[in-house]
């Protein structure tokens, strides 16, 4: 039976129409895999280009307040990241004192700037890796001023929060310097730098290879070494806290080790009255370094 001219019509027009939604598809699958393959390259760029900068600048700073004290405190920045748009706030303080030192800046967007770093705030400063000191350089500092060496010392602390409050505290208090190990313990990084609101820039922070050793080396040079154990049965504001000092934070979860608890010349404790029997770490080092400075006033 022969095709009517009707239907013949009607079935050249389904076959145009197929032709036109199979072309539509295929152009559709083409543009979303350059979509894609352009959003693959720009991320492995970025990539590329943060990893170079991390091989020669092992850390960043990030967070307006952490730059800011960077800024002031002098200190190497290689390059300083700011999100593009407008400009509101301390930011503009931050700029404006990255030009005063002639330190290059780059405005990028906040997807490169997420590669550094969470809750940057827009900003990110590129440095040279955190510049640890020794013990004696600690020591020397408390002489310079005319003080009494008055020294933290940190025996495992692993949650970068709690340094850097502890770190924050230290600073505001006027302690002279920081030490902790180099193993179980958390070293200074850009959260760290963050927590603290730019102490980081301040302090000096001594990292050794063993705890007993730098202790010993403390009693040597005349400072009393007193430590924080929830089984000692002297309260820490009954402690005389005047004088050349190290106190020792043991770790949030086990305290001080055995051996470091040994070595301490005198243990004090922080009396607690409620259920839970422990206290965050960066907490019992506020409590105790400020008892220290109370009696330092008042005597």
């Amino acid at each position: 039976m022969r095709e009517s001219y009707r239907a013949k019509q009607s079935r050249k027009a389904r076959i145009n129409r197929e032709k036109q939604e199979n072309n539509f598809d295929k152009k559709k699958k083409t543009n979303n895999s350059s979509i894609s393959k352009v959003k693959k390259d720009f991320s492995y760029e970025n990539q590329v280009q943060l990893s170079k900068e991390e091989k020669l600048y092992e850390d960043v700073v990030a967070g307006r307040n952490a730059v800011l004290e960077l800024l002031k405190s002098d200190k190497d920045i290689n390059k300083l990241y700011v999100e593009r748009g407008e400009k509101h706030g301390s930011i503009t303080e931050i700029i404006a004192k990255a030009k005063e030192q002639k330190i290059v800046m780059v405005e990028v967007s906040k997807q490169k700037l997420d590669l550094f770093a969470e809750n940057h705030q827009g900003v990110v400063a590129v440095v040279p890796p955190f510049n640890y000191c020794e013990v004696e350089d600690i020591l020397d500092f408390a002489k310079q001023k005319n003080e009494d060496p008055f020294v933290l010392i940190l025996d495992g602390i692993e949650d970068v929060h709690n340094l850097g409050a502890i770190i924050r505290t230290a600073e505001t208090a006027g302690v002279h310097g920081v030490i902790i190990p180099k193993r179980r313990n958390v070293s200074v990084n850009s959260t760290v730098a963050k927590v603290s609101a730019g102490a980081t820039s301040y302090v000096k922070v001594a990292r050794v290879n063993n705890i007993n050793d730098t202790i010993k080396k403390l009693k040597e040079a005349g400072l009393w070494v007193i430590g924080t154990a929830g089984e000692s049965t002297t309260e820490y504001y009954e402690q005389d806290l005047t004088g050349p000092l190290a106190i020792i934070i043991g770790s949030e979860g086990f305290g001080m080790s055995k051996l470091v608890k040994e070595n301490a010349d005198i243990l004090i404790k922080i009396p607690m009255f409620g259920k839970i029997t422990s206290l965050n770490a960066s907490v019992s080092a506020g409590i105790v370094i400020y008892e220290a400075v109370k009696q330092r006033i008042l005597k």
